[in-house]
């Protein structure tokens, strides 16, 4: 008789308040290393690539302490995650404070460990910086990748104040080190006032798929998602989720807020819409808890960051 695996499982309500229990994320078991872990949610608490409001240092914190909330069957899709994949929180990146470019070694190196392990990261931000880190170490672990960026902003400053690496260069540096396959490139949500038409033309310059906002407006982005399915294919594929690509009347915790953003739904649309997908990593960064009233974008973050986990491949849906 084959014996059944075990599987981690977030702890209930009924078995401790939500107001009480480790803030893991979920709940889940805390975890040293990847190994023996099929996903994994890890916290980066870094902000020093920040252009404006600084505090998404605490967004890992914050985004586990909302998760308490969240429950392990997804409603809506029917997606039981915690049934199929073992998963646990593995901890927060030790960054270094004082210094940025100690900080992106040391990210590029965790992940490096946690791709040994065939583990796939959701990784809780921290400002948009660190998603150059870990697209270093997806690639050398995957080679170039798809990806889906939902944001308001473009991230691909050349420089910010003269520097490379901040949270607007990000997807410039990811072009010009290879990491990305750009025809695979999907772009959500841009928005707002910008220097120049450059600004979002360089990035269908380079071959992205851009989708400016005023096109998401007052529709469901179940097509768009189709779309991006059949462009991408079997590729492997990295979601990364600005909180700012939501509007920030329902997500005003975040460094650089811009109007007439994404709804909550339309987010959770994309993010369904990955499911099928061979999905290598994700992320939800820039939830700043100092501008976030009542833990509402944080809540939304750690949401997210659950409708990710039930996207990735080897679910089960009951």
């Amino acid at each position: 008789m084959q014996e059944q695996a075990i599987f981690n499982q977030p702890l209930g309500g009924n078995d401790m308040p939500r107001s009480g229990g480790i803030a893991t994320m979920m709940r889940l078991p805390h975890a040293a290393s990847a190994q023996g872990l099929d996903a994994c949610f890890v916290g980066i608490p870094f902000d020093l690539g920040t252009s404006n409001r600084s505090g998404a240092r605490y967004g890992p914190r914050q985004v586990r302490s909302e998760s308490s909330l969240l429950r392990p069957y997804n409603m809506a899709t029917r997606a039981a995650p915690f049934d199929s994949l073992q998963v646990a929180d593995i901890g927060d990146v030790a960054i270094n404070p004082y210094n940025l470019a100690d900080s992106i070694t040391r990210i590029e190196r965790a992940y490096d460990a946690i791709l040994e392990h065939d583990c796939v990261p959701i990784s809780l931000g921290g400002d948009h910086t660190v998603t150059l880190p870990i697209l270093r170490a997806i690639a050398r672990k995957h080679g170039p990748v798809a990806m889906v960026h939902i944001d308001a902003h473009a991230d691909v400053n050349d420089t910010m104040f003269g520097e490379k690496i901040a949270h607007g260069t990000p997807f410039r540096r990811a072009v010009e080190e290879g990491l990305l396959q750009p025809h695979y490139v999907t772009q959500i949500g841009l928005r707002g006032t910008g220097y120049a038409a450059e600004d979002f033309d360089w990035c269908r310059d380079q071959g992205f798929r851009v989708v400016q906002v005023e096109e998401c407006w007052n529709r469901s982005l179940v097509p768009l998602m189709a779309e991006v399915r059949e462009r991408v294919g079997d590729r492997p594929v990295y979601l990364t989720f600005d909180v700012d690509g939501i509007d920030p009347a329902f997500a005003p915790g975040t460094g650089t807020p811009e109007i007439g953003g994404l709804s909550v739904s339309q987010g959770l649309e994309i993010v369904r819409g990955m499911r099928g997908l061979n999905i290598v990593g994700c992320d939800v960064v820039e939830v700043a808890p100092p501008y976030d009233n009542a833990g509402v974008t944080a809540l939304l973050g750690a949401n997210l960051a659950f409708e990710m986990l039930c996207v990735l491949p080897g679910v089960k849906y009951r």
